[in-house]
């Protein structure tokens, strides 16, 4: 474990990628199993910046990709991955989402070089934002350890309509991302890239009320196998995999789901 203080602060501005995911970040009982988890399935290396011992930064190739929090072991706290995204105001982009029956669970709090909150939909999906100074470059976090993020739903129209409002997808903004209906999903796009997609099931299916909305972080890696194997190894489980081995569903140690999928 290396500290380094730069690790804060060390990209553009949110504003950049208006709208688009920028961060995810694991909450978890126990920060040193996380750590050794994540460093054997994905080979991350972990480091310390500007927010202190209780949160750490994965790197790779000394690129910051994914945060890792504490949180008190005795208290039941769900632990789970959380997509963050940029806002270029944390306190308009709270208000909107309490205006479209979103919930506010922490913040706006400032973490220099920025603020952040975090949020649940009105369908109670949980998700975060940051408006300041990106952690890493955009472009590098996202080719160090491509990533996109999936909002599983009870109605995808209806959650595009709350996210695109809230964050401000498919406006006049400069950056802003483009939204689009394909193969009965809403994708969101940023740059021409897929950063997120959400899902409800094919369209003329009437909503599942028994679908719990969430948001799921998928990590894309060069052997899905090798995945499988090192979540085995070191205490996590797996939930699903396809046959082809192009993904996989797994959980780490203290039950933080996550996918991985096959680099294309």
């Amino acid at each position: 474990m290396t500290s380094d203080n730069t690790l804060a602060g060390a990209g553009p501005a949110s504003s950049t990628v208006f709208g688009a995911p920028c961060w995810v970040s694991l909450s978890t009982r126990d920060l040193r199993t996380a750590e050794n988890f994540y460093h054997a399935v994905l080979g991350w290396e972990w480091r310390t910046g500007k927010l202190g011992d209780q949160y750490r930064f994965a790197s790779v190739d000394g690129v910051p990709v994914a945060g890792l929090s504490a949180v008190e072991s005795t208290l039941p706290t769900t632990v789970a991955w959380t997509p963050f995204f940029a806002a270029s105001s944390a306190d308009a982009t709270v208000a909107r989402s309490q205006e479209r029956g979103g919930t506010t669970a922490v913040g706006p709090l400032s973490f220099p070089p920025g603020r952040a909150a975090l949020l649940a939909d009105r369908d109670g999906a949980v998700f975060g934002i940051w408006e300041g100074e990106l952690v890493a470059d955009w472009e590098k976090w996202r080719q160090a350890a491509p990533t996109f993020v999936e909002l599983h739903t009870r109605n995808a129209f209806d959650a595009a309509i709350f996210y695109g409002e809230v964050l401000g997808w498919a406006s006049a903004a400069p950056g802003s991302c483009d939204v689009q209906y394909e193969d009965e999903e809403v994708v969101l796009r940023s740059g021409g890239d897929v950063v997120a997609r959400i899902h409800s099931g094919a369209v003329e299916s009437a909503p599942d009320p028994a679908i719990r909305p969430h948001w799921q972080i998928h990590f894309m890696v060069a052997d899905v196998e090798a995945c499988v194997r090192a979540t085995r190894d070191h205490g996590g489980q797996v939930l699903e995999t396809v046959s082809d081995s192009t993904e996989a569903v797994l959980t780490d140690p203290d039950g933080a789901r996550f996918v991985v999928n096959a680099q294309q």
